[in-house]
Parts: C-alpha cells; structure tokens; sequence
C-alpha cells in the first residue's frame, strides 16, 4: 500500500485507465451537497491566484484508493477504483465541463490542457477503446461516455441520457464555469480562464492509496468505511475544542457544563438546508465561522475552517472563545425558538428568522450572529437596520424568483468588508455594497423592475404557499401598524382567491376574448387575500354577492376589510383586480424598500433573459426567413443540408425536425448542440442568431481548421504522418484535433494520419459512407510498407515537410 497526496495533475497526467468496477454503487452526488460546495472552493481559489500571483491556495478533496491491474505488455497502465468514485467522476465531469466552456470562449489551448486530463491521446487508445481516462462500467456508463464525448458547447437537453445525475452534473459545471467567465470584463476573461485551470490541475489535493494487484482491497475498503453514524461537523468541533482545552490547562467537565449547550434536543435536531439535513448545531458552526471569517464555507469544510481559524486566525484563546460561542447560540436559540410563536410579537430580527424558514433559505443568519458579536457591540437599532437592508435585498429577489444560489458569497463579503467599520457607518456602507452589485446573479432590483413584473405575474402559481402567504402577512402588518394593532398571528391563515378559481358557472364573461382575459387574472396578487378561516367550496365558488357577504361577515382581517372598501358595492372584476395588484405591490415596496433613485441596473441583461428562444422565434422576429438553407459543421453539405420551413422545423430531405440538435444528431450520427452545428449562408453560426435575439454578444471565433483541410488534401500517396505532426504545424493539440479529423467530411485522406508509432487511431472512423475498409490496406496498396502493424518510418512526412506542403498550397 502507498499513500501519496497527489494533484489532479499528478492524479491524471499520464496515459491510463481508471476503472470503475461493475459492483461499485452508481453516481449519487447531488447539487446542494457536493457540485456547488466543490465548484465555490474552486471559484474561491481562483480569485484567490487573480488576487495574487504568489497565491498557493489549494482545497483537499478526500481520499481514494486504486488498486493496479497486471498489466499486458505495450498497453496503457490500468487501475481498479476501489474507494472515491463519486470524487473522481465529478472531478473528471468539472474538468470536461470546464475544457468546453473554455472552448466556447476561444481558449484552446487552455481547453487541451484539460482535455489531457480526461481524455487519453489518440496515440495511446487502441481500436475501438474509449479515449476517456476515467471509464464506467456499472449503469453509469453510457451516460458518463456520452456526455465526457460530446462535441463542445454541450446541448446536454439533447442527449439521450438527459435525465442522468452524471448528465446534470456536467450541465451544472458548465454553467457555473460560463456565468463566472462572463462576469469579467473582456480583457480580463483570459486571465479567469487560466487561474480556473490552474485551480484544477494543481489547486486541488487527493490522498491516493495505491495498492499492488495482490493486496486485499476489501480489507483497505471496510477499514476506511468503517460502518457505523458518521460524525457531524459538530461532533467534530467538540472533540477538538475539549482537546484544546485540556492542552490549556481548563477543566473540561467544568467548561462541558457550562458553555457547551449543543447536546440538546435543540441542537441536535436535523433541518433542512436545500434538499438536505444536517444538525442544526453544525450549521450553526457553519454560519458563526461565515460571521467571524467573511467567507462563505462549505459545509463539508465546516470543521476543517473552525479548526484554521482557531489555531491561526483567532487571538482569543479558546477557554474564552467558547463562552462567546455559547453566547450567541443562546441568542441564536431564542431568535429561533420566537419565531415558530404563532401568536407572539416579533422583533425584526425574529421576524426576519420567520421569513427565512419559510422561504427555505438561511443566507441572512451569519450577518445576523455577526451584528449581535458581543465585542463589536453595535446598538440594536443599528443591527436592526442592517437587517432590514439585507432582508430587502432577498426578499426583492425572491418575489421576482431569481436566483439566491450566490447570496451566501455575498453576505460573507459584506460582513468581511464591514467588520471593522463604526457601528454609526454600518447601515451606509452595507447598503452601498448592496447597491453597487451588478450581476443578475446578486444584483438588488429596483421598484420599477418589481412593479412591472408584479403587475401580471400569476403568484399563486408561481410561489409555493410558504412565500406567499408571508407576502401576504407582510402587507397586513404593514395595514395595522398605522392604528398600532398587533401583528397578524401566523397560524398558516387560508389563502383566498376573491374571483374564485372556478368562476365559469357563477361569474360569466361574454366571449372567449374575455374568457381569457378573466383566466390571466385569477391568480395575480390582487386578486388573493387571507382569511382566518376557510370558506365551503359553495362560497367561495359562489357570485360576488355571496362571497361578499361571507367576507363581511367572518372575517377581520384588514387585507380583506380595506378590499371590500375599495369596491363599495361595485363589482369585482378584472380592473379591481389590477388595481389592488397596484396597491398591494406599494405596499410591498414600502415593506421592503431601496434608496431613492436605485434603479437595480445590471451589466449582463442577457442572464435574465429565457434561454428558451426556438427557430419559429427568429422567423418571427425576422432574423431567419423561411426557406433559409442551413450548412452542417460536419458532413456532406449536400446530403444534408438543413431547410428552414415557416412552422419553425428544420427540413433534411424528407425528414423533418423540431429543432436544430434533433436535425443535426441526424446528419451527425450522434447528439450535438445544433445552434452550433448550422452554418447560415454568410457564414454565421445559427447560435450568432440565437444570441443577437437574446441581446448576447455572439459565439467566440472558433478554431480554423481550414489549414489542416489544405495539409490533408496536399499528402501524396504513398506517404502518412502523425496527429501530432499535424497539431504542431496548425497550432493545435493533438487530441482536439483527433476528434476533428473523425468527424469532418472535409478532412481529405484521414486514413494517412496515423499515431506516433505509426499505428492507425482506435478512434479513426471513416467520415464518408462511401468510403471504408481497411486503412492499412488502403495505405499499402498506395506503396506505404508496414511491418508488425507499423508503417515504414521512410514514408513519413514531418511537421516541417507539412509545413512546406502549406506553404505550397
């Protein structure tokens, strides 16, 4: 057995096979609790290296164990994946997803250096292996093979395993490496692209155990997952922080007693964070480290960064640390405990706890044990005031349904730009921060930007009941506040829709145009309310008179009260419902508010608009005419030329398709992102198109390969070169150009390039249905010489000689 800390790139540099045996169990990472944690440490090491060239930042993954196969003589080494699978293939689908958002944008050479690391070069895959490093044999398989070997930028919808978590993974790097890419300035995109790299071919650390073909692998297995409850982060932290302690000379049981209260019911209750559970005294570790650090720390790491910032950050000594720890989780215990008090008045800090839980989200709790840190002691009303800008913030995001996946990261920049600052400045200066984001992924929306979309948004559709009936709280707090009347009981109150849901038998419109005008209106905020009870299903299916009654009549709520008001005896109809939509989207504004003047501008308008643009929407607005011919990026142009027809389709002869990655996996013979398939007439990509509709800048320049078509077509007979050759002369790397020269019908005489001993590719494939057969024989009839499967060294042209063949043509 040896152990050793390896890179990624020491991990996978080589040529080789990692095998993933068919007993292991299938791929089950998941978003929340591996993806976005693995990608935010990425992300933060490289801004880390952008921030400073000398920066050595690294993260440590885990551990896995590889066990070595006898290997046959010449082949490729192979090993068996005993333990850390999950880790490996997500490492592997990060890194492919990487190298094709770095080929969207143009960087090839960065993209090879990556492709290095997950694909074995063509020279080193024998016929009719996988060219992956990394290979699945369990139900994975297919899955893994076909994403890892789709042609960049990935439409991953269109891919026959869609549905795969391995799928899902590679769509989830892929987006989070193009969001954070865009986020720079062009001139600086360069510069992300290479710290991303380099993040992942050195930034990363794996413990490998590699063991010898003869040692007993089950035995290393069960000892390293030995059954049993695995430890949380706080079980964890205990048994340091009680270690530290007697290291101090402090009675444990003493300092156990008094300042540990995390082994309650309480504390030791699992909630949910996402999709996901943990104890609530680990996440509390969590977001009382997010407050001390400024960072937002995965919860993976959550012990590891305690055990850091107490050993080398912290000044204070632990036997008085932990008093303060205990401190705040009291407070933090109360604020929690207040707030699930249907009946009780709460502060702003309990009601903002209140909100949180039930929108599901825990992103504001840091800042929340920052403000009330004993030592900085900042006044109460200050705290409060801060909190209130945070919760405008979120709150203004949530009702427009955007994004919060990247708020935590804001919330630790707030606190670690503001920790010091006077408690007199604090609210200033965290609402400037606020103020001054400018991405659609965190950026705070202005009024204008809510009025519009409140106005017909359909809420009750779109919210789940959590989040809208908090909505709904929020506006009757804000009516009683102005008699000083308590605040409304949470007691989960009935969500009322005063036009009814079915109202086709008892309130009747006059044709199908207002049939549906009416069917637009019924589930826009002004058209809801809250009850203390729930009304029969008579009542409140029932005609305005009768439901009116029954409002009257059982209900004291002013949300329902001020409604009645504001009809007088006119009907409720469509008008009514968009001007109570107006009135309670005021109140919304008033409840969560912004300066005066901030508008919520952002600098990437194209992340908010819907990705789902079709064909028929470029017709209509224009850009693409019917009867467009449409040229394929690979194959026969004549074969298979795409027809543009007015209903949207793409038309190949006498097939018609949906969209353009169904018409172009026809012509291709397998999936591909289709936008980037199709060539327009004047040379554009129907992507170029796609984002000019969007309000995007268009696709990166990609590769010109013309000059490898002009080499190709100038090798004479009777002679061959390698794939590195050609890369050399091109300016390529061998493998991106391997899997060029299998797919293009433009490449000419692909059978003479051969690998560096002279082999032919186990990935060659002919491009033409015309052609086939052997290549060796196709090769030895044209006078090359082959001996034990290798061609004659005498017929080889050089990359020098094939320059000299481009300088001809």
């Amino acid at each position: 057995m040896q152990p050793d800390l390896q890179t990624p790139m020491k991990v996978f540099g080589l040529p080789q096979h990692l095998v993933v045996p068919i007993y292991q169990r299938p791929y089950v990472w998941k978003e929340d609790e591996q993806w976005a944690p693995l990608w935010h440490d990425v992300r933060r090491m490289a801004e880390l290296r952008l921030g400073s060239s000398q920066s050595g930042a690294s993260h440590f993954l885990g551990a896995v164990v590889l066990q070595t196969q006898e290997a046959a003589h010449g082949s490729v080494p192979a090993s068996n994946v005993i333990d850390g699978q999950q880790r490996l293939t997500t490492l592997q689908l990060l890194m492919d997803a990487a190298g094709a958002v770095l080929d969207e944008f143009g960087e090839d050479t960065l993209s090879g250096r990556l492709a290095n690391l997950t694909h074995n070069q063509p020279i080193f895959v024998a016929d009719g292996e996988s060219p992956l490093k990394l290979r699945h044999t369990n139900r994975d398989a297919l899955a893994f093979d076909e994403v890892m070997n789709a042609e960049p930028p990935v439409d991953h919808r269109s891919l026959r395993h869609s549905g795969s978590r391995i799928v899902q993974a590679h769509a989830y790097f892929v987006g989070s490496c193009r969001t954070w890419l865009d986020e720079a300035a062009p001139e600086g995109r360069s510069a992300r692209a290479s710290a991303l790299v380099s993040v992942l071919e050195q930034g990363l650390h794996l413990v490998t155990i590699t063991l010898t073909a003869s040692e007993n692998s089950q035995e290393i297995f069960e000892t390293l997952n030995a059954r049993g409850t695995p430890l949380s982060a706080a079980d964890l932290i205990r048994n340091f922080v009680f270690q530290k302690l007697a290291q101090e000379g402090v009675d444990t049981a003493t300092a156990h007693k008094e300042h540990w209260p995390f082994e309650t019911d309480f504390w030791e209750r699992e909630v949910s964070v996402g999709r996901y559970f943990v104890s609530r005294s680990s996440l509390y570790f969590n977001q009382w480290l997010a407050s001390r650090t400024g960072e937002e720390v995965s919860p993976l790491s959550t012990f590891a960064r305690f055990k850091t910032y107490v050993e080398h950050e912290s000044d204070t000594p632990l036997r008085v640390l932990l008093p303060v720890i205990k401190g705040q989780a009291d407070l933090y215990e109360v604020w929690t405990r207040h707030s699930e008090q249907a009946d009780r008045q709460l502060s702003p800090v309990e009601m903002c706890m209140y909100r949180m839980r039930s929108n599901s989200i825990e992103v504001l709790k840091p800042a929340m044990i920052w403000l009330h840190e004993p030592d900085l002691r900042i006044p109460q009303p200050v705290a409060d005031a801060v909190i209130a800008i945070l919760e405008s913030w979120v709150m203004r995001r949530l009702l427009l349904r955007l994004t919060t996946s990247d708020l935590g990261r804001i919330v630790a920049d707030a606190i670690k730009a503001n920790r010091d600052a006077a408690p007199d400045e604090l609210e200033s200066r965290v609402r400037s921060h606020l103020e001054r984001l400018n991405r659609a992924s965190t950026y705070w929306p202005g009024d204008e930007e809510l009025r519009e979309a409140l106005r017909t948004d359909p809420v009750y559709r779109r919210f789940n009941r959590g989040r809208l009936r908090v909505i709904l709280e929020a506006v009757e707090d804000r009516f009683r506040a102005f008699t000083n009347q308590p605040q409304v009981p949470r007691r989960g109150y009935p969500i009322e829709h005063v036009l009814p849901q079915k109202w086709e038998d008892n309130w009747p419109v006059h044709d199908e145009v207002g049939a549906a005008v009416r069917a637009d209106h019924i589930h826009r905020l002004g058209n809801l309310t809250l009850l203390t009870t729930s009304l029969n299903s008579k009542v409140s299916n029932g005609p305005w008179e009768v439901k009116r009654e029954a409002f009257q009549e059982h209900d004291t709520l002013l949300l329902t009260s001020r409604l009645l008001k504001s009809v007088e005896g006119a009907d409720w109809d469509e008008s009514t419902i968009d001007a109570r939509t107006d009135l309670l989207t005021d109140a919304l504004l008033a409840i969560w508010p912004v300066s005066p003047g901030h508008t919520g501008a952002i600098a990437d308008p194209q992340s908010r608009v819907s990705a789902e643009v079709t064909i028929r929407d470029l017709i209509k607005s224009g850009a693409l005419p019917a009867g467009t011919r449409l040229r394929p990026r690979h194959g026969d142009p004549a074969k298979f030329e795409a027809v543009v027809a007015e209903d949207g389709r793409l038309r190949i002869g006498g097939k018609v398709f949906a969209t353009p990655s169904g018409a172009g996996a026809f012509a291709l013979g397998r999936a591909v992102n289709g936008w980037y398939f199709w060539f327009l007439p004047d040379g554009r990509l129907l992507e170029d198109l796609r984002a000019i509709h969007r309000g995007q800048p268009v696709s990166a320049p990609r590769f010109d390969w013309a000059p490898l078509h002009a080499i190709l077509e100038a090798i004479p007979a009777g002679r061959w070169t390698t794939y590195g050759a050609l890369a050399e002369v091109i300016g390529t790397a061998a493998q991106p150009l391997g899997a060029h020269v299998a797919d293009c019908q433009q490449c000419s005489h692909a059978y003479r390039v051969l690998t560096s001993d002279g082999r032919v590719s186990g990935g060659f494939r002919w491009s033409d249905d015309g052609d086939g057969g052997d290549p060796t024989e196709r090769l030895a009839a044209e006078g090359v010489l082959f001996q034990a499967g290798r061609a004659s060294r005498e017929h080889e042209l050089t990359a020098d000689e094939l320059a000299e063949l481009l300088t001809e043509e």
